[in-house]
C-alpha cells in the first residue's frame, strides 16, 4: 500500500496545487551556473568511479535477445575487463520477458535487475494488465520496477487515478523497489514536474525518474534540479528519503559530472550514492571508461576498445 493515505482526490489536488510555483528562468539559471563548476583531477577520478557505480545499464529494444542481455550483464559486472578496479554498475534494466535471463547472468555479482513494466513506455493499459506485468517481473527476480505514469490522466487533472495506480503498483512490487517515470518531456512545465514528483512520492515511489528515453526532451538539468528539490523537501517534511534518476540524453563524462554537482548542491551529499541517485544512460558508460583510462595512462583507448551497446 502507499506510504501515506490522502482523503480523496480533492485533498490530493489541493495539496499539489498548494505547492509553490517554480521560477523556470531561475531554475534554468541555477542549473546552468552549477554546470560550470570545475572539477580538479583527483576529484574527477572519484566522480568518474561514482558515476559508473550509478549507471543503470539498459537495453529496451524490440530486437533484444537473450544473447544481447547476457553480454550487457557481463559488461555490467566488469565494465573494463582489463581493469578489475573499475566499479560495477548499479543495475541492469530490461523488459519483463528478459528478467530471468538477466537474473541468471548476474547471479553472485550483487548487481540488481530492474525491469520496466506498466505498459512501458506509453503507460496506456488497464490497471489489471499493469499489475500483472509488474508481478510477472518481480516473480522472475526483478529487484526494481520502473513504472511509467499515465500522463494523459495527469494532464487532464485525474490525479487520483495516477495516485491510485502508483500505490497499486507499489503494492504489487512487494520487496522490489519502485521507480516512477514521470516522462517530464510531456509534462510541459516545471510546475507540473514538481507536482508529479510529489504525487509519486506520496503514492509510495522509492525513486522518481525523469524519462523513458523514448520521448524528447528526456533528462535536463533544470528538470532534475526541480526533482532534487522535491526529494529534499519531501524528506524534510516526512523523514522518508526518495531517490532520483535522470534518464536519456546523458552521453558524456562531462554531462554525468554536471549531474553529480547538481545532486550535491541541491539535495546534498546523502544522495551521492547508487542507493539514492542513478543515471539512466547506457551510452555514457563508454565515455566514462575512456576518460578513466585517460586519467590513468595519459592516452585515450581506441573508439572500439570498449563494447558498443
Amino acid at each position: 500500500m502507499s506510504t501515506e493515505t490522502l482523503n480523496g482526490a480533492a485533498e490530493l489536488r489541493a495539496f499539489l496545487r498548494g505547492l509553490p510555483g517554480v521560477d523556470e528562468v531561475g531554475a534554468a539559471e541555477r542549473a546552468a551556473r552549477l554546470a560550470t563548476r570545475s572539477i580538479k583531477t583527483s576529484a574527477k577520478a572519484e566522480a568518474i568511479d561514482l558515476a559508473i557505480s550509478m549507471v543503470d545499464l539498459t537495453t529496451l529494444e524490440g530486437a533484444d535477445t537473450a544473447g544481447k542481455v547476457r553480454a550487457l550483464c557481463a559488461k555490467a559486472a566488469h565494465p573494463d575487463p582489463a581493469d578489475a578496479s573499475v566499479p560495477r554498475v548499479a543495475a541492469v534494466c530490461v523488459y519483463p520477458d528478459m528478467v530471468d535471463v538477466a537474473v541468471r547472468a548476474l547471479d553472485g555479482t550483487g548487481i540488481g535487475v530492474a525491469s520496466v513494466a506498466t505498459a512501458f513506455p506509453s503507460g496506456r493499459a488497464p490497471l489489471a494488465a499493469k499489475l500483472a506485468d509488474t508481478r510477472a517481473a518481480v516473480e522472475a527476480g526483478a529487484a526494481e520496477i520502473d513504472m511509467v505514469i499515465d500522463r494523459g490522466a495527469f494532464l487532464s487533472g485525474d490525479l487520483g487515478k495516477v495516485f491510485d495506480e502508483i500505490a497499486a503498483v507499489k503494492d504489487a512490487c512487494g520487496a522490489a523497489h519502485l521507480k516512477v517515470i514521470l516522462e517530464t518531456g510531456e509534462l510541459a512545465t516545471l510546475d507540473n514536474v514538481r507536482r508529479a514528483s510529489w504525487l509519486a512520492m506520496r503514492a509510495g515511489a522509492d525513486f522518481i525518474k525523469t524519462s523513458t528515453g523514448k520521448v524528447a526532451p528526456a533528462a535536463t538539468l533544470p528538470v532534475t534540479l526541480v526533482m532534487l528539490e522535491a526529494v529534499r523537501d519531501h524528506r524534510a517534511a516526512t523523514g522518508r528519503q526518495v531517490g532520483v534518476k535522470p534518464a536519456g540524453g546523458i552521453r558524456t563524462t562531462k554531462d554525468a559530472i554536471k549531474y553529480l554537482v547538481l545532486v550535491n548542491e541541491t539535495a546534498g551529499p546523502d544522495w551521492l550514492s547508487p542507493d539514492w541517485f542513478r543515471l539512466g544512460a547506457s551510452s555514457v558508460l563508454n565515455d566514462l571508461l575512456m576518460q578513466r583510462r585517460k586519467l590513468a595512462t595519459g592516452a585515450y583507448p581506441g573508439p572500439d576498445y570498449f563494447t558498443l551497446d
